[in-house]
């Protein structure tokens, strides 16, 4: 059995799995800690039940992530992991194998793995949450890139201001949790995170929902066709709570066809498709991983 965390800016989720990714158990837990110390003996807190019956632990975190040596950069929302070494660490207490990944890299091994990338030879998998994660699937493996960012899209510029030398990130413009603040605001919803309501209000046509929704999916369409251009995925996989709603594939598909319809020099037809795994990606993705670090 493999003990498997989703570290999220909210939540941290824990799983007991087997290896050929059947869930045994599953919970989560708020992300309160403020130190990397703090993280470890939360996560080891929720393993000590099990662990006469793991041999293996798999991470999933937010961050630049060393897969190598398990030390992480930046940390994403969890500032205070900037050069921890978080395998090393959890091993300590643990005496057994630990291996981390990013949390965008885990969700697009999820889909290699088991997902809808499994049998192309290529793919980039897109992941729209609170900003945008990416992974870049070419030959059949997830790529890494010399600094480590490969797949970062969330730091692709979408404007640039020449002046103040400063853009907007796709990371904010493609940001889910941006898209439905801003229907539920302009809606006067008392919860501006009701992702249900919002769609609700999209899928039943609302002219002002629709609205900001098609701007969203218009600057969505226009990072697709980039990154098709740059890396030409035989795939391009939509991933992330949204893409539960046919809508997000079908919109962005409509919206690439017209964009093209008005630039008859665009030559690229992406293929959109949504993921196969939404808010358990992660956890799939890290223990694919173990498999890939520890057996090869």
């Amino acid at each position: 059995m493999y003990f498997v965390y989703d570290i999220g800016g909210t939540f941290i989720k824990f799983a007991l799995m087997e290896q050929n990714g059947t869930i045994k158990m599953k919970d989560k837990f708020p992300t309160t800690a403020k130190s990397a110390e703090e993280l470890v003996r939360q996560m080891v807190e929720k393993w000590l039940p099990y662990k006469q019956e793991v041999t293996g632990i798999a991470v999933s975190c937010p961050g630049v992530v060393n897969t190598e040596t398990g030390v992480i950069y930046q940390g994403g929302s969890l500032v205070f992991m900037h050069e921890k070494n978080l395998a090393e660490m959890l091993a300590r207490e643990c005496h057994v194998p630990v291996v981390l990944q990013n949390d965008a890299k885990s969700a697009a091994l999820a889909e290699l793995w088991l997902g809808v990338a499994k049998d192309v030879d290529s793919a980039a998998i897109l992941t729209l949450g609170s900003g945008v994660g990416g992974g870049i699937i070419m030959s059949g493996k997830l790529q890494s890139g010399f600094h480590l960012m490969a797949g970062e899209v969330s730091f692709i510029e979408t404007s640039f201001d020449t002046e103040k030398l400063r853009g907007k990130f796709f990371g904010r413009t493609g940001s889910a949790v941006e898209l439905i603040k801003r229907i539920a605001t302009k809606k006067n919803l008392a919860d501006k995170k009701d992702g249900e309501q919002v769609f609700a209000l999209i899928n039943e046509g609302d002219e002002e929902a629709l609205t900001i929704f098609d701007d969203y999916i218009y600057r969505l369409a226009s990072q697709v066709l980039n990154i098709q251009y740059l890396i030409d995925p035989e795939i391009i996989a939509i991933g992330g709570g949204i893409s539960a709603q046919p809508i997000v594939a079908e919109r962005l598909n409509e919206a690439i066809e017209e964009i093209k319809a008005k630039n008859p020099f665009h030559a690229a037809s992406p293929k959109i498709i949504s993921c196969r795994f939404r808010n358990d990606a992660n956890l799939y993705g890290a223990l694919y991983n173990f498999f890939l670090q520890k057996v090869g």
